[in-house]
């Protein structure tokens, strides 16, 4: 166990308070406090803002989760990813060779990052409720939805957690009101968390379908139903999952037999390639992504997951983990060449430029072109939302409870997987139609299809921070054997270190440490003592 004082710690270790631009008044008027802020309609969507902010910024200006830090721990020890050659922080380093430890600084980051953003999520669902209702005038921000905007984003962190780090503290109330700093919190079972996650879930998805305006991006009742039926999945409850993903895919999807009433107008993009890019983001293939708007400094939004330079000796800042991660591809597939680069025309020389080896293309911020964002310093301005589900997800997720429900593949998780591959192979069109069927897939055993959906769960995903959670999840081959046998078959063996153990991530060190000696039942996960 812990108490609250600690993780409250967890928050604010090494924070400073507002950025450095920020100027105080001298003369200060009156005091702020959390009594007399709360009080308006600005206030309570002022919290709920700060709680959307912290999916892409971090408060010491360090990675975002969703701005690269998720991604070292989800990528970078799957068999996706490596470091580059020139990167030279150890903490990267260990978790690209499986040789990392509880004091990890990125293993840290990532706890203390989720932690931040439960804690503003906290604040907003406590302090909401108590603003009078004649204060909210306008009916596009209602009390109760932007307090289930801000149970939907706890719920993702707490899915984050619960999948990276297995039991963790439950935290369900402002941290910094809860009267006695010294009040225990322990471990909560992996079972409590889900259901915690569920029940925020299921608040969420009365909120409404869509927005226009400034308000596209937030949290909407389809993008609820489609991590829910994630957080089901996850949890191999198939039948909750199908019942979910029918709330999400569209209605008259070509091809499919049952019923799915989804009528939030998803769709794929018929250019894979422009589910990444700045001119099409909030459109019809993101169920819900996390907002980036391109700027750099104190308290703004930066995406880092590609940077980019016209040196064909210089490596990026991640890199394919091997060739056969590209290889693993047909060369027609059209996510090959939206994923990765190896050749580009450089515009201003006229030149082509070759690189011997591979790098990462889905988050390079094209909008401006390339020699535009290279002299923007792009790898920390792209206007690249980060896509955290996509409707092709929730068309693989189908096909796969399909599969797992039924004993087998049903012609409606053909028809999702094959719609998936018709995107990929340059066919489809819209609302689930394609006319070439040459790569549909066909007559496939239960493990058969299982392979099949994995496999393009990892070509759909690539740097979108799923392939360790794909990895880790799947349990037919024993618990921690598929990863095991993916990381440990790579190409050149980076990853020999791999055990058992790296199926969860220590808690980080400075937790254990902080009240171990008062609270011994607070112990590490196995493995990492």
């Amino acid at each position: 166990m812990k108490t609250i004082h600690s993780i409250l710690y967890t928050f604010l270790a090494g924070a400073t308070v507002l950025s450095s631009c920020q100027k105080l008044s001298e003369s200060p008027q009156g005091s702020l406090t959390p009594g007399n802020f709360y009080q308006t309609q600005s206030d309570a969507v002022a919290a709920v803002t700060a709680v959307y902010s912290t999916l892409t910024t971090d408060v010491n200006n360090d990675f975002p989760i969703y701005g690269r830090n998720l991604n070292l721990l989800v990528d970078n020890p799957s068999d996706n990813q490596v470091y580059s050659p020139s990167n030279t922080n150890p903490d990267v380093r260990a978790l690209g060779t499986a040789t990392y430890v509880s004091t990890n600084d990125r293993v840290h980051k990532i706890y203390a990052q989720l932690y931040w953003g439960i804690d503003k999520a906290n604040i907003a669902i406590d302090r909401i409720p108590a603003i009078p209702a004649s204060q909210f005038v306008d009916p596009a921000h209602s009390a109760i939805n932007l307090v289930r905007e801000a149970r939907f984003i706890r719920a993702l962190y707490y899915f984050d957690l619960v999948r990276l780090f297995g039991p963790v503290p439950l935290v369900l109330h402002d941290a910094g009101s809860i009267s006695s700093a010294n009040t225990l919190v322990s471990r909560t079972s992996r079972d409590s968390i889900y259901a915690q996650i569920v029940t925020d879930l299921d608040s969420a998805v009365n909120l409404p379908a869509s927005y226009t305006g400034a308000n596209v991006g937030r949290v909407t009742s389809g993008a609820a139903h489609a991590l829910l039926a994630k957080v089901y999945v996850q949890r191999q409850d198939w039948t909750d999952a199908v019942t979910e993903l029918s709330k999400v895919i569209t209605s008259g999807t070509a091809g499919l037999q049952a019923a799915t009433t989804g009528n939030y107008g998803y769709d794929l993009f018929p250019k894979f390639s422009d589910a990444f890019q700045a001119a099409t983001k909030n459109g019809k293939e993101h169920v819900f992504s996390a907002q980036f708007n391109g700027t750099a400094g104190g308290f703004t939004s930066t995406q880092n997951l590609s940077s980019f330079t016209w040196s064909n000796s210089a490596y990026t800042s991640d890199i394919p983990a091997d060739s056969t991660v590209v290889e693993i591809f047909d060369v027609t597939d059209q996510r090959r060449n939206a994923t990765f680069y190896d050749s580009l025309f450089n515009q201003s020389t006229g030149k082509q430029v070759n690189w011997p080896f591979f790098n990462f293309l889905k988050f390079v911020d094209q909008s401006t072109g390339f020699v535009t964002a290279l002299q923007g310093n792009q790898g920390a301005n792209s206007k690249i939302n980060y896509t955290v589900i996509r409707y092709a997800e929730v068309l693989l997720l189908y096909a796969e409870a399909l599969n797992e429900l039924n004993g087998g593949p049903t012609a409606d998780a053909y028809t999702a997987i094959n719609i998936v591959r018709a995107r990929a192979y340059n066919s489809y069109t819209s609302g689930g139609n394609y006319t070439d069927h040459t790569y549909d897939l066909s007559g496939l055993s239960q493990s058969g299809f299982r392979d099949a959906v994995f496999t393009e769960r990892r070509k759909e995903f690539i740097q979108e921070s799923q392939r360790w959670f794909d990895l880790v999840r799947r349990t037919d081959l024993g618990p921690g054997q598929y990863y095991l046998q993916s990381v440990l078959s790579m190409h050149g063996n980076p990853k020999s270190a791999a055990t058992l153990k790296d199926t969860l991530f220590p808690i980080p060190q400075t937790e254990i440490d902080l009240y171990g000696d008062r609270n011994p039942a607070f112990q590490q996960n196995p493995g990492w003592d």
